[in-house]
Order: C-alpha cells, then structure tokens, then sequence
C-alpha cells in the first residue's frame, strides 16, 4: 500500500511549486480551448504525460486532453481554435490541432493538442489492439492509463486537479504504480510492461513490488505484441536519461528473454578463479560510459545517438556462442566479434530496425576489437589508413565504443590503453591533415583507368581500382604518374599470368 502523501509532504509541496511554474506557460492555450468546449456543454482536461512532466518541471508543447465531446463534437472546436487541425486519428477517438507560434510574442512555438473522447477500452486476449468503447467519466478514462503518474489530469478552464489513483503521491515517491491490478493492466496490454522499463530509463524512478511482480509471472504476454512496438519502446528506453535501469528492469523480470534474449543469454558464469569478466555487467558498463562520450549537438556524436547505444549493448553478444575452455583454465572468444555481427543484425532486422541501423550497428560490433593490439606494437601508417577507411563515417563512434569497451579495474592497464588511443587518435588527425583521410580514393579514377589500359567499362575496371586502392592505403599518396606506371606493370604480369589477351578479358577494347 502507498504510504501517506504527509510522509512525503515536503516532495509535494516542490512538485506543486514546479507544476504552477510550467502550466503557466501552457495555461492562455489551454483555457482557451477549454473555454469553448465548457461553452458548447462539455468537460475538458489535460491528462497524462503532460501533467506529469509538469510536475517534475519539464515543458512541452505537445498536450493530451480527454474530453466527453465525441469527435464530431470536438473537431468543429479545434479548428476554431487552432490555425491547422486534423481527424486522423477519428476512429479512436482523437481529433488534433496545432496553433502556430508566434501568438504569445517573439520566441513562442507551435502549440499540438491531441483531444481524446473518454474511453472505456476492451481487450481480446490474443491481441494488445483494444476494442474502442467510449466512456462518459474523466475518472473511467484514467482508470485504463498504464500507471498512476500518468492518471492525473487538470480539468480546464477552471483548472481543478484530478488525481483518483494518488499518481502525485507516487510522483512524490518516484515509483511506478498501476491503476488496477497490475495483472489486469498487463493482460489487457503487454506493451505496458515494456513501457515500464522505458518509464524507469526515463524517469528514474523504481518499479512497484507488485507490478514487477506481475511482470515476472506474464512475461510471456510480451510476445503478442508486434515487433515494430517493442523496437519503438527500446528505442525509447536506450534514447532516456538512464538506459541501465530500464534494461536491468527487462533482464530481471525475463522481458528481455523474449524481445532482446541475447542480453540475458551474456550472464555467463563466472570461473572460480575469476579469469573472465561478467559479460552482462561488462556490456551494461560499457553502454554507460559510451553514453558518457556522447557529445553536445554541434559535437562528433550528438548524444542520444541509438546507434552507438546498441552498439555498446550488443558488441559482445557473441561471446557465449565462441566461449572455449582452454587447457589450464584459460577462457576464450575467438572470433566473438564477427559472429556477434551477424547476430546484432539478426535481432535488430527481427526487431524491424531499419537497414543502416542494423548495417552500422553491425559494423561497429565487427570492428569494435580492432584498436586492440595497437599498444602492443607500432602501427604502420597502412595500418592506420585502413583502419579509418574501414570505419568510414562510423569513426567517431568508433572511438568512443573503442574507449567504453575498456572497464578493467586495473588502474595501469587501463591508463596504458588510454594513452595508446590518444596516440592513435593524433595520428588519425596528422594523417587525415596530410591525405583526407575521410575520402581516400585512388590516384586514378575509373575513366583514367580505362585511358592507361586501353579497356572500356567493365569488370577488369573494378580490379584495376581495387588494386590502386590498396596501393593507396598501403602507401599513401602516390601521384598519378606513379600510379598509372604501377597499374600497367599489374596489367602486364596479370595478362601474361592469365595467358588471356586484353581483348577476351574485357570485351570492350578502345582502340
């Protein structure tokens, strides 16, 4: 049972303090729109997650209200009020509207309202799409709201708070509550349980007992749910504040055996001479320190960046299946990093992310151990072009997934390899300053390959490129004097090799 709002008298009085400050921002919108639906008979009041963030001091510009005008009642009034409005969403019961910015002087933005008649919703069991009904009570339509901090509401114009379920209370006390039963919640909509998790990312609060008790026994619901929500709720819990904690949420209540079980499948047991670390702890270390590296919007990788964010998670998912026991007790991952590629790719595309997500999470997970060995020895300056060229635009998140990876404890080993990722980095800028690095072509493009080989387009061009490209990265700038009498000498040795003439080798020749 929640305790007493008197136990937490001082948390509320701040949270009032902070409400009053930001629904003053929103309140000339607001009352307006309120005033005419009260004028033409009916209630209006903003519900949800804008009342909530206003009571933890956050503003926005996107507002909920529940009404009990039905959509055709409503629509009219929007549009009187808004500058631009819509019905897409008629068929449950939302109509929208949008005021552009500028009516509340200079600075001011678009006001979006979303107005919902009340509802009663009624669930099939086989599937989380609710049967629309409407009610005819503020109080009914919170009752179907996920959690009790998102069941407040504000009647307007005459701004009377509505909170049936003390979601203020539990505000208050930073934790996560359903309405009804949670057992009944979750049933009636699985997604909610993944939404819990997002909630304790973003919000930072905890999970009430019983929901996460609930959760633990109806995991499983979770799979009746497309995968497009389920990646949209991820999303969201790896974009918040404190991804650690959501996905801690889906690991221990078995959510994550269902929608992301490459995760839990990391908690690999730990030898008793402690040879290897817990990959699951390591991984969740590395996904904090990466968004740690995240930079502000004019900077390399604009945090939140989701695909950093799942590269740090996943980039070690590949250990479990490449685990050996060596002779003497030693633990190996050989190759952990190309097939935990190619499983990163496999659950993201069944997760419906889209293909250069899924393309660059892949390919930060595959490269993610190359840095390795670079303290060990010099690199050559081939070496480094290769390595940059290999990244691509992935660089920067490169560098930061390469510098996250490292969580060793050992404090010498840890400033060792600090330093040689520095150095790597300045020669990264050095040769970059030297040869664009970014943008490494060969010296000769496709057309000027055909003009030294006398062939026109076709397969022997892409070799011919392939080979002055490794030139390129093996040697640096050549000048295309060099290399034209460099491909020719190829040319040479590869049609003698071949016993093949220049003719039958293109099909093409120029004359």
């Amino acid at each position: 049972m929640p305790t007493s709002p008197d136990d937490h008298r001082p948390a509320l009085n701040q949270l009032q303090r902070r409400a009053i400050e930001v629904l003053a921002t929103v309140a000339p919108d607001a009352l307006a729109l309120g005033e005419r639906f009260r004028d033409q008979g009916h209630e209006l009041a903003l519900v949800g997650g804008p009342v909530r963030d206003a009571f933890l001091g956050r503003t926005s510009n996107d507002l909920d209200f529940a009404t009990s005008a039905s959509p055709d009642e409503a629509e009219p009034l929007l549009a009187s009020w808004g500058d631009a409005h819509w019905d897409i969403g008629r068929e449950f019961g939302t109509v929208g509207a949008r005021r552009f910015a500028g009516r509340h002087g200079a600075g001011s933005a678009d006001v979006v309202v979303e107005v919902t008649t009340y509802r009663t919703d009624e669930y099939d069991p086989t599937s989380r799409k609710p049967v629309v009904a409407f009610g005819d009570t503020l109080e009914g339509d919170l009752s179907r709201r996920d959690f009790t901090v998102n069941a407040m509401a504000l009647r307007v114009p005459d701004l009377v708070f509505v909170d049936p379920f003390d979601g203020l209370g539990d505000l208050a006390r930073r934790v996560l509550r359903t309405p009804v039963d949670p057992r009944q919640s979750f049933d009636d909509d699985p997604l909610r349980m993944m939404r819990a998790a997002r909630f304790v990312a973003q919000l930072g609060f905890r999970l009430d007992d019983d929901a996460r008790a609930a959760i633990v026994d109806m995991a499983e619901r979770i799979t009746i749910v497309s995968a497009e929500r389920v990646r949209d709720e991820l999303t969201k819990l790896l974009m918040a504040e404190h991804p650690r904690a959501g996905l801690e949420v889906l690991v221990d209540t078995g959510l994550a055996d269902h929608v992301l079980p490459e995760l839990p499948a990391l908690r690999l047991e730990i030898d008793e001479h402690h040879r290897h670390k817990d990959v699951y702890e390591h991984s969740l270390m590395v996904l904090e320190k990466a968004v740690a590296l995240e930079t502000g919007p004019d900077g390399a990788v604009p945090g939140p960046d989701l695909v950093l964010r799942l590269a740090a998670l996943l980039h070690d998912i590949g250990k479990p299946r490449t685990r050996r026991f060596e002779e003497g007790g030693g633990v190996s991952f050989h190759h952990h990093e190309v097939v935990g590629a190619k499983m990163a790719a496999k659950r993201l595309k069944a997760l419906r992310f889209d293909k250069q997500t899924v393309q660059d999470v892949a390919r930060l997970t595959e490269l993610h151990l190359r840095f390795h060995g670079y303290g060990e020895g010099e690199w050559t300056d081939s070496a480094v072009r290769r390595y940059v060229t290999d990244a691509g635009p992935l660089l920067e998140r490169l560098h930061r997934l390469t510098r996250s990876d490292s969580t060793t404890r050992n404090q010498r080993k840890a400033q060792r390899l600090s330093r040689a990722y520095d150095d790597l980095e300045v020669r990264i800028a050095r040769l970059r300053e030297q040869e664009e690095l970014a943008s490494i072509r060969p010296d000769l493009d496709g057309t000027q390959i055909m003009a030294a080989l006398g062939v026109g387009p076709g397969r022997v061009v892409g070799e011919a490129y392939r080979f002055l490209l490794e030139l390129r990265l093996d040697r640096g700038p050549l000048g295309e004097d060099a290399a034209r009498a460099l491909l020719q000498e190829w040319w040479a040795a590869r049609s003698t090799d071949s016993g093949v003439s220049d003719d039958r080798l293109d099909g093409q020749p120029t004359d």
